[in-house]
């Protein structure tokens, strides 16, 4: 791993199912990090004992309900790294946050909950949110996924529970196509393997012998930026010199960020969608000084002419660069109150360019615990499902599989505003 990718902070989501112990184990590692005050830890006490998972359910209807709703960002940081944690909901009915937070995130981990199976048995059947949840993360490409067997302590004996959980984790990831990063036991409520390897005096407690879940954590990477496909660069604004002498370059300086590719001066690049090209004269930095620049760092861009380029246009490479497409089938998270239906009129947000969009066709859901393809005229809320999308005017698109950034957009309802759906591109 490249230092940039170990040092950058690490954006990671935890999910699972109902009670399986995520606020818990966020609240674990805030604490044994050294990430919550004195004041703090003394305001979730109860009993006496430290109630870890109040730490993190921060809105008071989920304190009340016992129960987590919306996804609530912590931040921790070690000698190591520093870490953007993501607390998903649990719910089947909040799919739509735990989409949200994974869209964007480097790593997943996955908390299973020993308790709630029939551990003893070698041929135990996972529970759905574990699949769902997995599954889920997988389709959002989220690049490492940890699963964390948790409230091991509690079980009359953890080794053969570790073993025969980790056994049905092995199997249903191979059959699902998904790449297990790693498997770690661990007591969130003990803090056992947590953050650091103190198993109750055991030091190969379930007969793991591996890393802590923060060791784990601390050693994975960052989503790598996207330099391996052709330049794309949505223009987010646009300066213009008004009293700048020079004629060998145009007077506007085109400010983004660098979604996928690199650029530099010399590149000849084409604007979309009017198609016209232009020779890059200027690589900006935020400071304004020359630099070269590649996916995922902001720019500013000074072309060798004046051509017609608005906030929304995409500037690409003038070779390789996908090409405008009209009709998207795609895969959409569902997140309006209001179903999904064919014929409905939405505005498509896809890096800052706004074209309106018709559902042509709502072709399959998805059964949300095995992604099996159902057949369905309409998406539901927090539904997920294979749509195809006529568009107004043509978006550079790329296949999600093949792009993050190039591959997803958003759906905006015309009258409220509201985000409707998030998109990703077939």
């Amino acid at each position: 791993m490249s230092n940039n990718q170990h040092f950058s902070a690490l954006k990671f989501i935890t999910c699972g199912s109902v009670d399986d112990g995520k606020s818990t184990l966020i609240g674990r590692l805030l604490v044994d990090t050294k990430a919550v005050l004195q004041d703090h830890l003394a305001g979730v006490q109860r009993s006496g004992e430290t109630d870890l998972a109040l730490l993190t359910d921060g809105l008071s209807a989920e304190r009340e309900q016992g129960i987590t709703i919306d996804v609530a960002y912590r931040y921790f940081n070690t000698e190591a790294r520093k870490f953007i944690i993501g607390d998903a909901p649990g719910h089947e009915q909040y799919t739509r946050n735990m989409v949200t937070a994974a869209s964007s995130a480097d790593a997943a981990v996955v908390l299973v909950d020993a308790i709630k199976l029939d551990w003893a048995n070698p041929d135990l059947q996972l529970l759905p949110q574990t699949r769902r949840h997995s599954l889920l993360v997988n389709l959002l490409r989220v690049p490492s996924i940890v699963f964390a067997i948790n409230k091991l302590d509690a079980v009359a004996d953890a080794a053969v529970a570790y073993k025969n959980i980790a056994g049905a984790l092995e199997k249903f990831a191979k059959e699902a196509g998904i790449t297990v990063t790693a498997m770690v036991p661990v007591s969130a409520l003990k803090g056992w393997n947590v953050v650091d390897k103190e198993n109750n005096g055991q030091p190969d407690w379930c007969g793991y012998t591996g890393p802590s879940l923060l060791s784990i954590l601390e050693d994975l990477p960052v989503t790598p930026a996207e330099t391996d496909v052709a330049f794309s660069f949505p223009v987010q604004w646009v300066e213009k010199f008004h009293d700048s002498g020079v004629t060998t370059q145009g007077r506007r300086v085109f400010w983004g960020r660098v979604a996928t590719g690199s650029i530099e001066p010399g590149q000849t690049i084409k604007v979309f969608p009017s198609g016209q090209t232009a020779v890059v004269s200027q690589v900006l930095s935020a400071t304004r000084q020359p630099q070269n620049k590649a996916a995922g760092q902001s720019a500013g861009i000074v072309l060798d002419r004046e051509v017609d380029v608005s906030r929304g246009d995409w500037l690409l490479a003038a070779v390789g660069a996908p090409e405008g497409q009209r009709q998207l089938n795609t895969t959409i998270a569902w997140m309006d109150d209001e179903p999904l239906l064919a014929g409905r009129l939405y505005w498509a947000l896809h890096g800052h360019r706004w074209v309106k969009a018709r559902v042509q066709r709502v072709v399959h859901r998805l059964d949300v615990n095995t992604l099996a393809e159902e057949e369905a005229t309409e998406l539901a809320p927090n539904a997920i499902g294979h749509v195809t999308l006529a568009l107004q005017e043509p978006l550079v698109t790329l296949p999600f599989a093949q792009s993050r950034i190039l591959g997803a957009l958003v759906l905006v309802d015309t009258a409220t505003h509201k985000t409707s759906g998030a998109v990703l591109v077939n």
